[in-house]
This record gives C-alpha cells, sequence and structure tokens, in this order.
C-alpha cells in the first residue's frame, strides 16, 4: 500500500512524538529529552529516549528506535498502513486515496487473511461445542457454572479429540498449507500434519477492535499442559494484549480489575464486573500496564491469595507504578481466586472487597512483615528496617511522610522513631544518587552498535552531532560533505542531512520515513540518529571530543580513497589532503 512522501510526512509532522508516546509510557523531562521505561522490553531503570527536537525515540538498551509512525507500529503490532491511519485519524488528517504495492498489498492480504481464518477456526470451534463431541467441553463449562449466555458472549468453544480436525476442516474452505503455517492453529511437518490445540475447552482472544487473534485452550483430561495459547503471530503477541480488554475498555467503572486467567475474568464478567482482564498465560508486563493506561489510571489486582498470587502482585505492582497507575489489592481469603469466591460469597461480597481492598505500598509492608517475628526483638528491629527502606522509595517527602504515618499507625510503630531512622537510612542510602548512578551505569553500558569499529562509530557520532546542533555545520565547511561517510547507508544518510540543512530544516524524522520499507536499514538509521554523545559543546573537553570525531571521519575517508585512487595525481591529491591534517583547526569562535 502506498501513500505519497508529502501525505506520509504531514500525518507525521502532525502528530508530536511526545503526546503520542505519553499515552502509552509514563515520560519524564531530563533535560532537552524525555525518558521512560522502554515498552519494548523489560527494564528497572528508564533508558528508552524520546527526542521533541528530532521527533524521534530511541532505546539505549534494546536498541529500539524510529518516529512516531514506526511506534505506533510497533506497539500495536499495526502494519505501516494501519498506524498511518490511525495517525491520520488523530491529527484529523484525510488520507487520499490508497495505492498499492506489491510487497504492502502482500502484508494487508496477509494480514487480512489471517484474521479471517481465526474467525472461522472461532466459529468452527464454537459449533463444536454444542455437537456430541464436544458434550465434555460444554459440560466443564456447565459445571463451572456458566450460563449459556457467557458461554455466546465470550464465543467459548471446543476442539475435538481427533489431531488434525481444524486443519481438514480449514482446507476444505480453501486455504493453502503455507498460510496455514501463518496461523499458529496447525503443525505442517514431514511427519505429518496435526492441529495445535485438541481435546480442549477453547477462548478465543480478541483485540480491543474485536477481531480474533488467537486462541487459549484448557485441556480435557490430565493432559498436559493444563493451558496452552497460540503461539506468537503476526497477529498475536501475548506481551501486548490482555484478555476481556474489549470489554472491560468500555466499562462504566474507574477502574479495571487484574484476573490471572480466563475464568477469573469470564466469571466475574457473569457477576457484572465487565471491567475484569488477565493477561495471557505470561507475566504481567510494561507492555501490559502501558495498555491499561490508555483506558484507565486505577486498577485492582486480584491474582490468586496463594503463594504463586502473592509473588505475581509483587512484581506487577513496580512495573504499573512506572506508568502511573493507582494500584490496591483485593483480599480474597478463604478463598483462592475471583471465580471461587464468587461462587461461595456471591457478587455483594465480591464488592465490598473492593470497596475494602488495600493500597499497593500498604499491602507490600503486609508481605514484608509476614517474614518477621514480631515477639522476636531482633527480627522485629528487622521488620522496622525493612520497613524504613521501602519508604525511602517515595522520592518526594510530603508523600513519603503520608505513607509513614499510615506505617506508623497500622503497625504500631512510634512515628518519630520511625521518622527518624528512614532519615538516618536515608542521609546513609542517599537514594536519588543511586537511582542516577544505576541510570549511568545501564545508558552506557557497551551495547552491540557501541562495539563496532571506529570507523562506523566516528560517522555516527557526527551525524548524530549535526542534528542536534545545526550550528555545527558551519564548523567543518570545506572540511566535511556527504562523500566523507564511507559506508553506503551512511552516506545515503549524509546526502540526505546536509541536503535538508542547505534548504533550511534538518528533518531526522522525516529522513526516517524513506527507509521504513527495510526493517534493517530503519533500524540502522534510527541509532545514526542517537549515538550516545557527551553533551552540548559547551566546555572544551567536549569541543576537543567534536574536534577529534571530524578528524576521524576525515582520516578515514582519505584512507579509504587512497585504497581506491584511480592515478598517480589523484594519490598525490589525497596525500596532500592527508598531511594537512595534521594542522587542521576547527573554530567554535
Amino acid at each position: 500500500m502506498y501513500y505519497p512522501e508529502d501525505i506520509v510526512e504531514e500525518v507525521r509532522a502532525r502528530n508530536d512524538i511526545v503526546d503520542v508516546i505519553s499515552g502509552y509510557v509514563k515520560l519524564q523531562k531530563k533535560g532537552s529529552n524525555y525518558f521512560g521505561l522502554c515498552p519494548f522490553h523489560s527494564e528497572k531503570s528508564p533508558s528508552f529516549s524520546v527526542s521533541p527536537a528530532k521527533q524521534m525515540y530511541y532505546c539505549f538498551g534494546c536498541g529500539a528506535g524510529g518516529n512516531v509512525i514506526t511506534f505506533i507500529m510497533e506497539y500495536e503490532n499495526y502494519s505501516f498502513t494501519e498506524a498511518l491511519r490511525m495517525l491520520a485519524d488523530r491529527a484529523g488528517v484525510e488520507l487520499p486515496t490508497m495505492e498499492y504495492d506489491k510487497e504492502a498489498r502482500e502484508q494487508a492480504d496477509l494480514r487480512s487473511t489471517l484474521l479471517e481464518i481465526n474467525k472461522t477456526a472461532a466459529n468452527y470451534f464454537y459449533y463444536q461445542l454444542k455437537q456430541p463431541q464436544g458434550q465434555i467441553g460444554y459440560q466443564y463449562l456447565k459445571d463451572r457454572k456458566l450460563s449459556d449466555e457467557t458461554i455466546t458472549r465470550f464465543g467459548l468453544g471446543f476442539a475435538n479429540k481427533t489431531s488434525d480436525d481444524l486443519y481438514r476442516y480449514l482446507k476444505s474452505k480453501g486455504y493453502k498449507d503455507q498460510i496455514l503455517k501463518e496461523t499458529g492453529l496447525v503443525n505442517i511437518e514431514e511427519r505429518g500434519t496435526y492441529d495445535k490445540f485438541w481435546n480442549r475447552v477453547m477462548f478465543p482472544i480478541l483485540d480491543v477492535n474485536n477481531r480474533v487473534i488467537g486462541f487459549g485452550g484448557r485441556v480435557m483430561g490430565d493432559g498436559t499442559p493444563k493451558y496452552l495459547n497460540s503461539p506468537e503471530t503476526k497477529l498475536f503477541d501475548k506481551s501486548r494484549n490482555l484478555y476481556g480488554l474489549n470489554y472491560a475498555r468500555t466499562s462504566r467503572e474507574k477502574f479495571i480489575l487484574i484476573c490471572e486467567g480466563y475464568m477469573d475474568v469470564i466469571a466475574m464478567h457473569q457477576a457484572g464486573f465487565t471491567n475484569a482482564v488477565a493477561s495471557l498465560g505470561t507475566a504481567f508486563t510494561t507492555q501490559h500496564a502501558a495498555l491499561l493506561k490508555r483506558y484507565t489510571d486505577q486498577v485492582i489486582l486480584t491474582y490468586d491469595s496463594d503463594g504463586a498470587g502473592v509473588k505475581a502482585a509483587l512484581r506487577a505492582i513496580p512495573i504499573l507504578k512506572s506508568v502511573g497507575m493507582s494500584i490496591k489489592v483485593l483480599n480474597m481469603q478463604p478463598y483462592k481466586d475471583p471465580d471461587e469466591f464468587m461462587k461461595n460469597l456471591g457478587p455483594e461480597a465480591f464488592r465490598e472487597r473492593i470497596e475494602q481492598a488495600k493500597n499497593s505500598f500498604m499491602y507490600e509492608i503486609d508481605v514484608i512483615k509476614k517474614n518477621y517475628s514480631m515477639d522476636d526483638p531482633e527480627q522485629k528491629t528487622q521488620f522496622y528496617n525493612e520497613v524504613a527502606k521501602k519508604l525511602l522509595e517515595f522520592p518526594e517527602a510530603l508523600e513519603r511522610d503520608n505513607y509513614l504515618q499510615a506505617v506508623s499507625r497500622e503497625h504500631f510503630i512510634n512515628y518519630e522513631d520511625l521518622r527518624q531512622l528512614v532519615n538516618r537510612l536515608g542521609n546513609r542510602i542517599v537514594p536519588g544518587a543511586v537511582k542516577d548512578e544505576t541510570y549511568k551505569k545501564e545508558k552506557i553500558r557497551p551495547t552491540k552498535a557501541e562495539k563496532e569499529d571506529g570507523t562506523k562509530k566516528s560517522q555516527r557520532l557526527l551525524l548524530t552531532w549535526l542534528i542536534e546542533n545545526p550550528s555545527l555545520f558551519e564548523r567543518i565547511e570545506n572540511i566535511i560533505t556527504p562523500s566523507d561517510f564511507i559506508e553506503d547507508l551512511y552516506h545515503q544518510v549524509a546526502e540526505m542531512v546536509f541536503k535538508d540543512h542547505a534548504e533550511g530544516k534538518v528533518n531526522p524524522a522525516g529522513i526516517l520515513n524513506r527507509f521504513i520499507n527495510d526493517e534493517d536499514q530503519y533500524k540502522e538509521v534510527a541509532s545514526l540518529f542517537n549515538a550516545s554523545l557527551k553533551g552540548a559543546l559547551d566546555d572544551e573537553e567536549q569541543k576537543k571530543a567534536f574536534t577529534e570525531t571530524v578528524l576521524k571521519v576525515k582520516k578515514n575517508s582519505l584512507d579509504h580513497a587512497s585504497r581506491n585512487a584511480g592515478d598517480i595525481a589523484e594519490l598525490q591529491r589525497i596525500i596532500k589532503e592527508q598531511a594537512a591534517l595534521k594542522t587542521l583547526h576547527i573554530s567554535f569562535d
């Protein structure tokens, strides 16, 4: 699918990257850029940078980078066209009639066909549930107290015991093996073909637009695994989707309930709590938190009350906090999970538990306390120290004092004694400095890109400097030209950067658009514009670093040219230029 370059650029320019990304990631301004936790890999210290000046993002941890269009493509798992349409709608840009190129048409057709197959499979599973061979699955759901209305609402179904049942059905519909391999529904191997799911109650997984993107299956009998999810496909990424969110996002409640599994979500919805969701057989991720942030600022964790559920809650709390969520934890004891609680005490009692849900920090203190005996003076002191360390997580004094009062009141600790303990530990640990050092260490940890040879690195550094400070073009005039960037891709980019500068404005995000159809080149160009710099050129050390980088680029260029000189005259000219480098001076006055 093809749109004219000027239209693509208009859509990109009309969507400020900080505004868009802040809807997904909690960003904090540091200097001229914004930083947050990367939504594309798991991290504890923010290495994800968003530049208003460049209109680009870049993660110094995993190397993900791009402009606002590719962020939407990566985060939402959208095609280029889908991302462009979304951003055009957001900015009020009317897109022209679409033109197709071969590759884009193939990708669009593939996604459309996969969605079509998934819908066909979901209908097939649903039909099988009501047939004699699906009786075992239907009875399982009825034993779990699900009504026919709920079964229909969630499209629950059954995968027959025959191991290639679905495959034969999809083949009868005209789908070829090549496309069926992409669905994650069948395994096609030399030794034979068989379905991914069989003898399982089936749970279709829908995205927020109510499209079937994958499946979960609960085995009937003692088979393993008990629950099985679709593998990752072009449609399905379990770390970026939540079961039940297609319904929960339209709930009138101001908060969302987070459960552990399919049946918990379904039981909650059947009981009237239509704001319940669950992660898809995986640990709760930053991507899940950012997805929820689009619909609410408040969540209540309703994980199982056993040890595994407590650990899951403790893992999820900091992830949710990182995107700016208000978090509470619901107590379901003496029952294990929401499904069991609902069957025994009913919706009204559950509503009361929601109203009594505990602030996540106070919940964490309760969990810590269980590890110590308050009858033992030594363990009691250790508990107080753990509490004090925990209180130091609050950077703002007022918020920290509010929690300090709450903890001292609830756990019968003298307020003044606890305050003094917190202050003593704070002076010893200096939490702000610790966090800053952690960030710095993570940021400067050598990545694959930074281990490249010096030739590439110097070219990357120079390009980054030029787009961040266009006034530097004056310093390198008559010294550096695009031809001095000897790597093919770097040379292409340098020509665009120098041309943009000559026309009055360097537009790195616009340049990036021109490489969007080649994933490898796109990632490398994004890294070209985000090399690690020591800072602005406001002291002698930094000016020296810039000068040395310019000299390296020029020397590499001349060395390359000398190896490829066509005649003696050209070689003599190059040697003369190499000698002149020894006396080269770059003025900053």
